[in-house]
C-alpha cells in the first residue's frame, strides 16, 4: 500500500502502525498528490491512504486523476476535514473509504483490509452524516428549494428506493439491509449463517440489480426507502 500525506510525522506513524498489521506492506510514501500519482504508476499498490490537503496537488485531485487514468488501487481518504463537500466529492470521484484521522488504529487497519477486497469503509460519523445528507435532500441544489419541493422530492426518492428494493429476493434484501447498517461481509456472513464468499456473491447481485457503484450507494437506497 501507499501512504500520501504532507506531514512526515504522520506518514512515519501510519507506516509503523500499518506495517505491523498482518498481510499489510507499505511500499512507499508520498508527500503530495503528484508524488502519489508517480508512485502508483510505478509500484501499482493495492491500496492508497490519501490525505486531502497537500501541496502541489491535493488528495481529491489526485483521486480524480487516478480514476480518470484507469488506475485501480482502492483509495481511502484519511483526513481531519469531514465537511459534507469533502465527503461527497471524495465518493463521487471514486474513493473507496473516508476516515477521520482520529479513527482508532485498529479501525484504520480494518479499513485497509476491507477496501483491498472490494468493500467500502467509512467512519461511523461520516456514514451517518452522508446518509442524512442525502436522505434529507440537502444536496447541491437544496438551497433553492421550498419546503414543499423538498417534501415532494423525498417522497419521490422513497418511492424509487422502495421500487428498486422490490426487485431483490428476500435474502438479497437481508444483505442490503445489513449493508445499510454498516456491517462487513464477515459480520453479514455470521448473521445469516453463510460463508463470506456467499455474501460477496449476494453483494455483487445487489449492486447489479440496484445499479449501484458501491456499498455506500446501497446504504443510501436502503435509508431512502425508510424516509
Amino acid at each position: 500500500m501507499l501512504i500520501a500525506d504532507d506531514d512526515a510525522l504522520v506518514r512515519s506513524g501510519l507506516t509503523m502502525m500499518l506495517g505491523g498489521g498482518e498481510g499489510i506492506e507499505v511500499v512507499a510514501q508520498a508527500a503530495d498528490g503528484l508524488d502519489a500519482l508517480d508512485a502508483v504508476r510505478r509500484l501499482q499498490p493495492d491500496v492508497v491512504l490519501m490525505d486531502i490537503r497537500m501541496p502541489r496537488m491535493d488528495g481529491l485531485a489526485a483521486t480524480e486523476e487516478l480514476r480518470s487514468s484507469g488506475a485501480t488501487p482502492a483509495i481511502i481518504v484519511l483526513t481531519t476535514f469531514d465537511t459534507d463537500e469533502h465527503v461527497m466529492r471524495a465518493l463521487r470521484l471514486g474513493a473507496n473509504g473516508f476516515l477521520l484521522k482520529d479513527t482508532p488504529p485498529r479501525r484504520i487497519i480494518e479499513a485497509v483490509r476491507r477496501v483491498a477486497v472490494g468493500e467500502t469503509m467509512l467512519s461511523p460519523a461520516v456514514t451517518d452524516r452522508l446518509i442524512g445528507h442525502v436522505v434529507a435532500g440537502t444536496g447541491e441544489r437544496a438551497g433553492s428549494r421550498t419546503d414543499t419541493e423538498d417534501t415532494d422530492e423525498r417522497r419521490r426518492r422513497r418511492l424509487r428506493a422502495r421500487t428498486a428494493l422490490n426487485v431483490l429476493t428476500d435474502r438479497e434484501r437481508e444483505v442490503a439491509e445489513a449493508i445499510g447498517a454498516g456491517r462487513s461481509n464477515a459480520e453479514i456472513a455470521a448473521r445469516l449463517h453463510v460463508t463470506v464468499a456467499t455474501v460477496k456473491a449476494y453483494v455483487s447481485r445487489v449492486l447489479a440489480k440496484l445499479e449501484c457503484a458501491n456499498r455506500v450507494q446501497i446504504a443510501i437506497v436502503v435509508h431512502e426507502s425508510r424516509d
